[in-house]
C-alpha cells in the first residue's frame, strides 16, 4: 500500500483510481456464497485460457436517480443546491443506515463510466463523522435525505471539498446517492454511489480453519509488514497522521512464546517515518524507507537492531524489499527496482536498476535468474536477471485499469505459475501460466467482495496465504491453480470508532516462516499470530 506515495494517490480524497471487476468466468472461481468448498482434484497441467476483461465493474447505469445542478469546471455550489433530488424516493431513506463505516462504490458518467470508491464514517452519537478520513464539517437534512461535506487543504495549498447527498434506500439499510468533489472552488468530479457497510461477509464466522494464538498491539504509526527470523518478529509501520497515529518505525517482538510475545524494542528515526517493507538474511535486516532508501540493520543481537547504513542514499523512496539467495531487490518508486549483491549481508553492493520504460515498481518476487515484478499501473513483468549488467524483459501481462501490486510464483505440474494480486476496488487474484514469458496466459482467478482488495501474498507449497485488507487472512488451496479454493480464513477486521474511514484497512502483511504459525499484521490490531486447525 502506498496511496500517498504513487501517482494515482491524489485521487483518493475523492475517489480511488481503480475500477472493479466482473464476475469470474464459470469454473474459475468457487461461488462466493460457499468459499470453503474444496476442489478435491490435483492439477494435471491442462487448462482452458481465460479471457481477461480487466478490473471492470458490470455497468447497469447510475447507482442513483439524483442529478446535479452544475458541471465539471463550474463554480462549486454549497450544500444541497448542487444536487437535484427530485427523482429520488426519499421516503425510503427512513430505513437507511446512519451509523457505521461504509464503502461507497462510485460511478462517474464519463464517455466510459468510471468506477471508484469513497469511505464514510457516520454516527448518531454526536461524535465526529468523516469522509475519506476528513472530518465532516457540514451536514443537513431535507426530509429523509441527508447532506455531508468535508474539506481539506493539501500541502500545495489546494482546497478539496467533498459533498455527498443521499437519494434513496432501495435495499435498506444500504443507501444510494450523489457525490461531488471540488478543487479550489471548482467542480472536479460528479458521481452516483451505492453504499456497503464495512463488516464481515454476510453469514461468515470470525474464523474457520484458523485460530488466534495471540494479539499484540503495535504503537508506532500504522503497521503494514512483518518478517520473522531468529524467534523475533520485526514489524514496520508507516506514518498515519490523518488517523491520529504516531510516526512509523520498527517494532521488535520476541516470539519464542507464540502465546505471549514480548515487545523488546521500538525504533524510529527523525524525519524518516514511513517504513513499508521488511526482509532479513542472516544477521542483516533490510527495511524499506520512503526517505532514505534501504535501511540496513545488524541483528546479531536480534532483540536490539543496530542501524549500519542506508542505501543508495537519502531522499530515496524505497517502498518494498525482497531477498532471494545472495540478491536483494528494492522497489524504488523513482528509480525502478534496485538490485544488490548481499554475499556480505551487512554490506550490500548495488549491481543495477531495472525500470522498463520508466515503470513504477510496487513489489517483486524472484527465483534464481528470474525476477517477477509488479509494476503498478504498467502491469506484471518477467525479467532475466542472470547477468546483472544486462537485465532483460522477457514478458509482460497487462489488463485494463490495472494496478499490479504483489505476486508469488511456484511450479505446478511442471509449469511456472504466478499468483498476481491487484489493489483497489475490483482488483482480485489472477493466476497466470508464465512458463513461456513471451506468451503469458491467465488460467484462473479468485475474488471475494469486489469492494475490497488483496495486499500481500505468500505461497507455501500448494497453499496461498493472503492478507486481504478488510477480508482479513485467507488461505487458498491452489493445488489446482485453475481453481483456487478457500480452505480457511480469519476475519482480522473489526469495525470500530478507532477506524475513521480508510480504504486501506484490515490485514496488510503476512508471513508463514515454517514454524507452524501464521504471522499477520492488521492496521489496527497489530501483530496477530494464528495457527491452522
Amino acid at each position: 500500500m502506498t496511496w500517498n506515495r504513487i501517482p494515482w494517490a491524489w485521487l483518493l480524497t475523492s475517489a480511488l483510481t481503480f475500477t472493479a471487476c466482473t464476475s469470474s468466468p464459470s469454473g474459475s472461481t468457487p461461488d462466493a456464497s460457499t468459499p470453503d468448498a474444496s476442489t478435491g482434484d490435483e492439477w494435471d497441467g491442462h487448462y482452458v485460457p481465460l479471457e481477461e476483461n480487466g478490473d471492470t465493474w458490470p455497468d447497469t447505469g447510475p447507482f442513483a436517480s439524483c442529478t446535479f445542478t452544475a458541471n465539471a469546471g463550474d463554480p462549486c455550489p454549497d450544500g444541497f443546491s448542487l444536487f437535484d433530488l427530485s427523482a429520488c424516493n426519499r421516503e425510503s431513506l427512513a430505513n437507511a443506515n446512519t451509523d457505521g463505516l461504509f464503502m461507497l462504490t462510485t460511478r462517474t458518467d464519463w464517455s466510459t463510466p468510471y468506477f471508484a470508491a469513497n469511505v464514510i464514517r457516520l454516527g448518531s452519537d454526536g461524535g465526529t463523522q468523516y469522509i475519506n478520513n476528513q472530518p465532516i464539517t457540514q451536514q443537513a437534512s431535507a426530509g429523509n435525505a441527508r447532506l455531508y461535506a468535508a474539506e481539506s487543504t493539501a500541502s500545495n495549498g489546494r482546497v478539496r471539498r467533498e459533498l455527498l447527498a443521499t437519494c434513496e434506500a432501495p435495499q435498506a439499510p444500504d443507501f444510494t446517492g450523489c457525490s461531488a468533489s471540488c478543487n479550489n472552488g471548482k467542480v472536479f468530479m460528479l458521481s452516483t454511489f451505492k453504499s456497503q457497510r464495512t463488516a464481515w461477509r454476510a453469514g461468515e464466522a470470525e474464523a474457520s480453519g484458523l485460530e488466534l494464538v495471540s494479539e499484540n498491539l503495535v504503537d508506532l504509526g500504522r503497521p503494514v509488514d512483518i518478517y520473522v527470523t531468529q524467534n523475533h518478529a520485526y514489524v514496520v509501520s508507516i506514518s498515519a497522521p490523518y488517523l491520529g497515529k504516531a510516526a512509523g518505525g520498527l517494532t521488535v517482538f520476541d516470539v519464542s512464546n507464540k502465546s505471549a510475545p514480548v515487545k523488546v524494542k521500538t525504533l524510529q528515526l527523525e524525519n524518516d517515518n514511513y517504513w513499508n517493507g521488511v526482509w532479513a538474511r542472516g544477521d542483516a535486516l533490510y527495511v524499506a524507507s520512503a526517505d532514505r532508501g534501504v535501511l540496513v540493520f545488524d541483528i546479531r543481537n536480534p532483540a536490539d537492531p543496530q542501524l549500519v547504513r542506508n542505501l543508495p542514499g537519502d531522499n530515496t523512496d524505497v517502498h518494498t524489499v525482497f531477498v532471494d539467495g545472495n540478491r536483494l531487490y528494492a522497489a524504488d518508486l523513482e528509480k525502478g527496482i534496485l538490485l544488490f549483491d548481499i554475499s556480505n549481508p551487512l554490506q550490500p553492493l548495488e549491481l543495477n536498476r531495472y525500470a522498463p520504460d520508466g515503470a513504477i515498481p510496487h513489489d517483486m518476487f524472484a527465483i534464481g535468474d528470474r525476477l517477477y515484478a509488479s509494476f503498478s499501473d504498467s502491469g506484471f513483468f518477467v525479467a532475466d536477471v542472470s547477468n546483472p549488467s544486462d537485465l532483460r524483459t522477457l514478458g509482460q501481462f497487462t489488463y485494463p485499469r490495472q494496478f499490479a501490486h504483489h505476486n508469488a510464483v511456484g511450479t505446478f505440474a511442471g509449469r511456472t505459475i504466478a499468483f498476481e494480486g491487484g489493489e483497489g476496488p475490483g482488483a482480485h487474484l489472477r493466476v497466470l501460466d508464465i512458463t513461456d514469458p513471451t506468451h503469458i496466459v491467465k488460467i484462473g482467478e479468485f475474488q471475494l467482495r469486489p469492494e475490497y482488495s488483496i495486499h500481500n501474498l505468500v505461497l507455501v507449497g500448494k497453499k496461498l496465504y493472503i492478507a486481504w485488507y478488510q477480508e482479513g487472512v485467507r488461505v487458498l488451496d491452489v493445488s489446482n491453480p485453475t481453481r483456487p479454493t478457500q480452505v480457511a480464513h480469519y476475519n482480522t477486521y473489526r469495525e470500530s470508532e478507532a477506524d475513521i474511514g480508510d480504504y486501506f484497512a484490515g490485514a496488510f502483511g503476512i508471513r508463514v516462516p515454517g514454524d507452524g504459525f501464521i504471522y499477520a499484521v492488521d492496521a489496527w490490531r497489530g501483530l496477530l499470530i494464528l495457527r491452522e486447525q
